[in-house]
């Protein structure tokens, strides 16, 4: 039981996900005494009901896809079906074993954590039940969760959201997936994957629509080529329970039916009902609206992650975690810069992109200021060895730095550490070209990509 002094704390963290779990660790790690609430299990959204478990099913997935496709490389496999039990206690072993080592983390640094729904009482107190905790400074960390589109009800039951998608104890003969973003491209690829048939709506033109226009083409040419349907500039009107599934129908007229509706069209912030407005904390859409140090309108109050209007990512969350414990503990930390924040999309094939989009550059310093270069990765060995094809593009600030990579193929995520490290170090094309990367290496790409942008292609053909 919290009472008296134990209850007065250097850093108040309501939500214990990615970046209020990251605040907390590193504010402890710097001498701050810390407290953490959390109301359901630490580790969020991300650990428990997004990254990871999906993750992990996508590996299912390509394990599955391995086995039907042994015999290109000379095994003789047969593939038999999807084992959901065993796929679920592999997925819940993952999450568990992270989720221990989180919380033994947490302990070894001091944290406090309370399990129970915080509220902001005051601009340096928050709620837990009978309990008051007070904090020298407030971070709200409370996440999002995810929302539908009007007029239609995710029950659970044939019409899902993600994190009903990851308790599902079948494969689903056929799914209806609304939203070609990040989340829906995975699902869609995942169940595809499993022997499910899958069929994307998405109101844009393209999927994946915040990635570069190249790169999103690329990953529809491969979804058609693994038989995964989508419809583009396609908007839901409406959805009815069929005799045996879900019948889907857009603005347009296109009818789909299937045994299930995923609706993953984003996510919203959680803030509603939690006090914020009431001691003063500026909202916009149910965001919090912050500076680039992550600090609300009440000097003793931050907020990081889903909850503020940046990039709905865990590193992202991470990132201004750390930026404001840093802060808090009267460190100099050097704000975030987004446009240098790596993105990766886990479908078969993968995207993988940081820095700008050639649309972004060319809006930024015009059109004329700005050079591109696209490659394939059929002249490279792993690649080829993967029998993965795929590309990268590179768009260049003319006579200066690359500002944005954009790669799809099989593990191009593996790859964008070093594109992170080009993006964010302002590398000039003559920097990188010479360096030299491991042969064979799908790495070998983002040198042969440099060596071309400085007219010394070696294998890449005109």
């Amino acid at each position: 039981m919290l009472d008296g002094t134990e209850n007065i704390y250097d850093l108040v963290i309501l939500g214990g996900g990615s970046g209020g779990y990251a605040a907390a660790l590193r504010a402890a790690s710097l001498g701050l005494s810390v407290a953490l609430i959390e109301k359901a299990e630490v580790g969020g959204t991300c650990l428990h009901r997004g990254c990871i478990p999906t993750k992990a099913l996508l590996h299912t997935g390509a394990i599955a896809d391995s086995a039907r496709e042994a015999g290109k490389f000379g095994v003789r496999s047969t593939f038999v079906g999807i084992d959901m039990p065993g796929v679920t206690a592999y997925k819940d072993s993952v999450v568990g074993q992270l989720y221990r080592g989180l919380q033994s983390t947490l302990k070894a640094r001091g944290v406090q954590v309370v399990i129970g729904e915080g509220r902001l009482r005051s601009p340096n107190e928050v709620v837990v039940g009978d309990a008051v905790l007070r904090g020298r400074h407030i971070l709200l960390a409370t996440g999002s969760a995810p929302v539908s589109l009007r007029g239609l009800e995710i029950d659970g039951d044939r019409i899902l959201s993600s994190e009903d998608a990851l308790q599902l104890d079948y494969v689903p003969g056929s799914v209806v997936v609304l939203g070609g973003g990040v989340i829906g491209c995975e699902f869609a690829s995942l169940w595809k994957s499993f022997g499910a048939e899958v069929t994307i709506i998405e109101a844009l033109p393209h999927l994946i629509p915040t990635e570069d226009e190249d790169a999103s083409k690329l990953l529809e040419r491969s979804f058609r080529r693994r038989g995964i349907a989508f419809h583009l500039n396609s908007r839901f009107a409406d959805a009815a329970y069929t005799t045996s599934g879900v019948r889907v129908t857009t603005e347009g007229g296109t009818q789909v039916e299937a045994d299930l509706v995923l609706v993953a069209v984003g996510r919203r912030p959680v803030s509603a009902g939690l006090g914020y407005e009431a001691v003063g904390v500026e909202l916009d859409r149910g965001y919090v609206k912050v500076d680039e140090y992550c600090r609300s309108s009440v000097p003793s109050i931050s907020a990081v992650g889903d909850l503020i209007p940046t990039l709905q990512l865990a590193h992202v969350g991470f990132a201004e975690g750390i930026l404001v414990a840093e802060r808090l503990a009267g460190l100099d930390p050097v704000p975030i810069d987004y446009d240098g924040v790596p993105r990766v999309t886990y479908s078969q094939p993968e995207v993988a992109s940081v820095g700008l989009t050639e649309a972004l550059a060319k809006d930024r310093y015009g059109a004329d200021q700005v050079v591109t270069l696209r490659q394939s990765l059929v002249s490279n060995g792993k690649s080829k060895i993967l029998k993965a094809p795929g590309e990268i593009k590179l768009v260049q600030r003319k006579d200066g730095p690359v500002v944005g990579v954009h790669m799809v193929g099989d593990r191009v995520g593996e790859l964008i550490g070093e594109a992170q490290l080009i993006v964010n170090w302002d590398a000039l094309p003559e920097e990188v070209a010479p360096l030299i990367h491991a042969h064979p290496t799908q790495t070998e790409i983002l040198g042969e990509a440099h060596l071309a942008l400085t007219g010394k292609p070696l294998h890449a053909h005109d």
